[in-house]
């Protein structure tokens, strides 16, 4: 099931524009509000999962047989959120906006409890493992796609194509829950870190470019939480592939 609980993206970019980014106190304030948001909502998630693991609310998202219905309702509900959310980026009130990161951030956190439990009791060991290769990889792609003078706009085509192909396996493997099993598993796992490794250095060449052609203030601001939410998929994605990856063997 974890190759197919980060299904929604980024089906809105931020404009992307040809000017050199501003080195200023105004875009170091930019980036700390971002990830400022970004991690805030890592931490939702974070908690929320361990609340759910902590009380009678993981039993109501498995059966006998699999995840239930209340599973695929919180799945998919977050999915839609998280679309229409980029959507209405720039129409949504900053607040608002941020309200939605954080009930995204919650439903992530219920939906990724099954995975979770299966690296708890298989070996607890590897959520952290996930999480500082995660992490690791998010800081050196971020640096990267902050740091190089090359043009990354080439990308975005190539990435939503990966993002979709990850789509629609996620959706087979609802019904054929053993196409995920064996080597095509560990090659779809590799590639997802691939793909949201390199959205990771994409997104962040767009919002510091997208920054330098915004004056107003209140975009400024949409476009900061529109980028958190970029990132924070990314970084879910990433440590959700490699915890499944880490896992495989059991």
């Amino acid at each position: 099931m974890a190759t197919k609980t980060i299904s929604a993206k980024k089906t809105v970019r931020a404009t992307r524009v040809a000017s050199t980014p501003k080195t200023s106190d105004g875009m170091g304030s930019y980036l700390k509000r971002i990830f400022g948001l970004m991690f805030g909502a890592v931490a939702v998630t974070a908690l929320t999962s361990f609340v759910t693991m902590a009380t009678p609310l993981w039993g109501m998202l498995m059966t006998n047989t699999g995840m239930s219905g209340l599973y695929y309702i919180l799945l998919f509900g977050g999915l839609a959120l998280s679309i229409w959310a980029q959507v209405r980026a720039f129409s949504l009130k900053p607040a608002t906006a941020i309200l939605l990161l954080g009930v995204y951030a919650i439903l992530m956190g219920i939906v990724l409890t099954p995975l979770l439990l299966f690296a708890v009791i298989q070996n607890p060991f590897t959520i952290l493992a996930a999480f500082g290769i995660a992490a690791a990889m998010f800081a050196c792609m971020a640096m990267f796609g902050y740091k190089t003078v090359r043009d990354l706009s080439f990308l975005g085509t190539f990435l939503f194509m990966g993002m979709i192909g990850l789509v629609l396996v996620g959706l087979a493997s609802f019904i054929w829950p053993t196409i995920l099993g064996g080597a095509f598993g560990t090659i779809v796992c590799l590639i997802g870190v691939l793909v949201f490794a390199l959205f990771t250095a994409y997104d962040m060449q767009t919002l510091r470019r997208a920054y330098a052609s915004i004056g107003d203030d209140t975009q400024k601001n949409q476009l900061a939480v529109l980028g958190a939410l970029h990132l924070y998929i990314s970084f879910i994605a990433m440590f959700q592939y490699v915890l499944s990856l880490l896992n495989r063997n059991n």
